[in-house]
């Protein structure tokens, strides 16, 4: 007889709210009130992505959503609004305030090419359009907790990042892979900001990267990412805080260096390398032991590598000496 063990994150499907179900409640909310409180209720909760835009309208891909959940990949919690998930982000290239969305609709999205360069077997330029015909495209729920200690919970639509480094074919010798965002600062004013090291950079380890749980973001609630999550193309490293999981990458530059990452150039003191989630290890400035969840309000106790412990710790084995939090 086989006899499974459930997973961290694989608990039961009615632990999640689907987003059918979720929306139908908003509609019917909605409609049991007055049209001035419609309105009213419009500028506030009407996200951009899902509200008053619903497609960026220089965004080819709508036709590849909704895609197959990989129903390994669920929630011990509600998903959160989209309403609140797409106003409440941040988005450094076009400026520091949590209410980003608008300025972020100045992203183009086409043309975007993603160069796969460094120590791999061929250097190589794929057009973002070709590259999403070419992956397995599938949606996951992650949990997402942000270094600021607020959480969501986010039905995100892509391919396992391990795919990418199948398709780049880094040399046995690489160790890292450094990943940046476009540069671009007659677009993204943010980036007009001489005080930041543009471009946005991160990295990963190689067994990191190619960890299952390592996802590259091409689409959320079904439909394309919005820009202000980091469309065309995001990393979301769900046992990470949020600030490594980089927005708008156009490139994956293969190394045997450890890379310098954006936070961690403006104040390595605070922003490390691994950045790993762990409530006993605060930030210099605020506690990490608890967090709150967009959209609620709600204060919850923090877990280990945000609750993906059991399938990352061992990534971590051998590194004692390393400041592997925060």
């Amino acid at each position: 007889m086989l006899i499974r063990s459930r997973r961290g994150w694989e608990l039961p499907e009615s632990a999640a709210t689907p987003e059918d179900v979720f929306l139908n409640r908003r509609s019917l909310l909605k409609a049991a009130v007055a049209a001035p409180a419609i309105a009213a209720a419009g500028s506030v909760f009407g996200g951009p992505a899902f509200g008053q835009t619903e497609v960026a309208a220089d965004d080819p891909t709508a036709g590849l959503y909704p895609v197959p959940r990989n129903e390994r990949f669920t929630l011990d919690r509600a998903v959160t609004d989209p309403a609140e998930s797409t106003t409440y982000t941040n988005f450094y290239e076009f400026g520091s305030q949590k209410n980003i969305w608008r300025a972020a609709q100045k992203l183009k999205l086409r043309p975007w090419t993603v160069t796969f360069d460094g120590m791999v077997e061929q250097e190589q330029t794929v057009d973002i359009d070709d590259l999403l015909k070419r992956m397995p495209l599938e949606e996951r729920l992650y949990r997402h907790r942000c270094v600021e200690a607020w959480s969501m919970a986010v039905p995100w639509s892509g391919f396992p990042m391990k795919a990418l480094v199948d398709l780049a074919r880094p040399l046995g010798s690489a160790k890292y892979v450094v990943m940046r965002t476009f540069q671009d600062p007659g677009m993204a004013s943010g980036q007009r900001q001489f005080w930041y090291p543009w471009p946005y950079v991160e990295g990963l380890t190689l067994a990191e990267a190619t960890n299952e749980l390592a996802f590259l973001v091409t689409g959320m609630y079904g439909k394309p990412v919005p820009k202000q999550n980091g469309a065309p193309l995001r990393l979301a490293v769900p046992w990470k805080y949020g600030f490594k999981s980089i927005k708008s990458i156009v490139s994956f530059t293969f190394t045997d260096q450890r890379p310098v990452s954006f936070w961690e150039q403006i104040q390595a003191a605070e922003y490390g390398f691994w950045a790993n989630v762990n409530p006993e290890v605060p930030h210099p400035r605020w506690s990490q032991a608890r967090e709150r969840v967009l959209g609620t309000g709600e204060m919850v106790p923090t877990q280990l590598y945000n609750g993906y412990g059991e399938y990352v710790a061992d990534l971590y084995k051998d590194l004692e000496g390393e400041r592997l939090y925060v």
